[in-house]
């Protein structure tokens, strides 16, 4: 069984039930405390985190005395906008308090299809988690329409987690894991500690309904548990709603672990290895050393672009005689590549008129 102990990178999933108290819609501020010095322990033994965070919408619509029936699209939006103030204001103050750094991300559906947005959103996260910060992570709602919603925050965390190669994700939900049935209607209902494998007899047992003030049910738990291994990511659902959540879950607290299918690195060269190329890199005799020692691409050792290619997309490496080295993401489209291939990193700025983005392709995005 998975143990947050042996985290690299974790994603923590906070539902709105949790951070905001049903009846009065005000923030649970000693929850949240509790939860900051979680995460400051974490850091403290090096584990990188990234928390996925509810409560916008419950909070804006305690301070604009929304009602509590279900709200209208445009209500939602306003709703976000101000509870997203008061939601990034308290991580701000529970983890300054440890020294932390918060920082806000908002997203939406379209920041993971498409694939420049894709590799900004990672680029972003990695950076933040290099500076000591945390990203907190929640839904554009005031922007987002149905099209380019995720509707619910698991699968959000469950995306977030693929993007930032975490290689764990906790659901703190209102629920200690993965049942038979209902267990408030079924007196039988068994709760599983780990499932190795989501099949058709796991799925029929997932319910549809959440709770009063969160969208996801059991079914969206299964789609988020089936996205996060099938990138390498174990995934635990726990009862969040004690204090120091986290410490609970090491300390042995009810749980479902769903254990990953690999590692996330191993599958993020699985998925690149499989895309069909745009376009192939020519790298120089010094650059086929360095990268068969683990090393990024840099331009200095490209020696010919083909092919048309955008940021993001995949292309061949190929070394001078046409041996095919492996393929990789690129951070630059073919017209910028070709025009800077041969220089160092700070002549860069020069050609192209904005600072070089890193490599052209990050060990991190290449499979060799």
């Amino acid at each position: 069984m998975a143990a947050v102990t042996d985290a690299r990178r974790l994603v923590i999933k906070i539902g709105s039930a949790l951070l905001v108290d049903r009846k009065t819609g005000l923030l649970r501020r000693d929850w949240l405390v509790a939860l900051a010095e979680d995460v400051a322990r974490l850091r403290a033994r090096g584990t990188d985190v990234i928390l996925v965070s509810s409560g916008s919408i419950a909070l804006g619509r305690g301070v604009l005395k929304l009602p509590s029936a279900d709200l209208s699209l445009e209500q939602s939006q306003a709703a976000a906008a101000v509870g997203q103030i008061q939601l990034a204001t308290a991580y701000t103050e529970v983890l300054a308090t440890h020294d932390i750094i918060a920082a806000q991300v908002l997203v939406t559906l379209e920041d993971s299809t498409d694939r420049r947005r894709y590799l900004n959103s990672r680029a972003t996260m990695e950076q933040l988690l290099s500076l000591g910060a945390i990203p907190i992570v929640n839904e554009n709602d005031t922007v987002a329409t149905d099209e380019i919603r995720y509707g619910d925050n698991d699968r959000l965390a469950a995306q977030i987690a693929v993007t930032a190669g975490a290689d764990q994700l906790i659901l703190l939900s209102d629920v200690d894991g993965f049942y038979s049935a209902n267990p408030q209607t079924d007196p039988t209902a068994k709760r599983f500690d780990v499932i190795s494998e989501i099949t058709p007899e796991i799925e029929a047992m997932a319910g549809a309904a959440g709770s009063g003030l969160s969208k996801g049910g059991m079914k969206t738990k299964l789609l988020a548990a089936r996205t996060a291994t099938a990138a390498g990511c174990d995934m635990a659902i726990t009862e969040g709603s004690v204090l120091h959540p986290v410490r609970a879950l090491e300390e042995g607290a009810p749980a479902t672990w769903f254990t990953a299918q690999g590692d996330p690195q191993q599958k993020r060269k699985q998925w690149i290895a499989a895309m069909k190329p745009k376009g192939r890199i020519v790298v120089d005799a010094g650059a086929v050393k360095a990268l068969r020692a683990g090393s990024s691409l840099l331009v200095a050792g490209v020696a010919q672009v083909s092919g048309r290619f955008e940021r993001g997309d995949a292309v061949e490496v190929a070394d001078e005689t046409g041996g095919i080295l492996g393929q990789g993401l690129t951070r630059y489209d073919a017209s910028d590549a070709a025009r800077i291939k041969r220089l160092r990193s700070n002549q860069i700025e020069d050609v192209l008129g904005y600072p070089a983005r890193g490599p052209l392709i990050h060990r991190d995005d290449m499979a060799i």
